[in-house]
């Protein structure tokens, strides 16, 4: 009878785990609401319906019907860089995770990539990067670059709980993300992927903010390396956030050359006058720009 009443608890132990697991599958926390199994597309040219595929406490999956069932790589790949971006950079909205539509190209249609954070109605404010390329099979390039690089811009245009992205003028759509795949990569076990990264970028030139500059060489990796790093990316953002203006929780004006090194060196804890110099050149206008920025936003402390 002992045997018996034992094995009676053991049964309806592993059922409450089973029931408690099943309704904290999607969980960090608090228990959420299972994502709904089919979501319609309303952006851009986007008009399809597609299927979840994936879900766990980070991640949330759709497939288009051109997509093979059996590519699952992204799914724990994307899982491990939504939560460290959360590790890093703090929460986005109230929920926890990032929903992820993989198309796969077919007549040359839904091809690329795009971000919506939880601020955006036409992504049903989800956190949300939807990527199209011919072929998903492999993990390699822009395989796993295009997902992560689209992570950055949500990092960019969203952290911190303020919207809108004022250094995109400056920088443009992917000068920021080269750092931030970088570092992501390295983070999550990825070193192959960073190490093309880093090399790609050793020759990479852009001809903005002056020809043959070099965005990752001689600026992001130099304050990233000698500054903390990922802290160093999350301050300049948090810096931002503090003390540029904004209205509602949107930044209402874009940066100028002096504040966007002002607020870099704020990140830093040091004057990258100088860097900066190396990296893009020095003009009059800046010089005049950044000394302004010092006079407008004070509490942005540096030596």
């Amino acid at each position: 009878m002992k045997f018996i009443k034992y094995a009676s608890l053991l049964v309806v132990f592993f059922l409450t785990h089973i029931l408690i697991s099943s309704a904290t599958q999607f969980s960090s926390g608090d228990t959420l609401k299972s994502p709904a199994k089919n979501w319609k597309e309303h952006w851009f040219e986007h008009d399809l319906i597609v299927s979840r595929t994936y879900a766990d406490a980070n991640v949330v999956f759709y497939y288009d019907d051109n997509m093979y069932p059996s590519v699952t790589w992204p799914y724990k790949t994307m899982s491990a860089v939504w939560a460290y971006v959360k590790k890093t950079y703090g929460a986005f909205g109230t929920d926890p995770r990032l929903y992820v539509v993989l198309h796969r190209v077919v007549n040359n249609k839904l091809g690329g990539g795009h971000p919506a954070s939880y601020f955006d109605a036409s992504h049903d404010h989800h956190n949300t990067i939807d990527c199209g390329l011919d072929d998903w099979t492999g993990s390699e390039g822009q395989q796993i670059g295009m997902p992560v690089h689209e992570v950055g811009h949500i990092v960019s245009g969203a952290s911190h709980g303020v919207k809108g992205s004022p250094s995109d003028a400056l920088w443009g759509d992917s000068k920021f993300m080269e750092i931030f795949n970088y570092d992501v990569l390295k983070h999550i076990g990825r070193e192959d992927e960073a190490g093309r990264v880093y090399k790609q970028m050793q020759t990479q030139y852009d001809d903005f903010p002056r020809p043959q500059s070099q965005w990752f060489k001689n600026w992001f990796y130099p304050i990233y390396h000698n500054y903390g790093e990922a802290a160093v990316l999350n301050k300049y953002f948090g810096l931002l956030a503090d003390y540029f203006p904004q209205k509602n929780k949107e930044y209402t004006r874009d940066l100028n050359w002096g504040e966007f090194i002002h607020f870099w060196s704020g990140a830093a804890g040091v004057n990258l006058k100088t860097q900066a110099s190396v990296a893009f050149g020095w003009s009059d206008e800046w010089e005049a720009q950044f000394i302004k920025a010092q006079h407008d936003f004070p509490q942005v402390k540096y030596k």
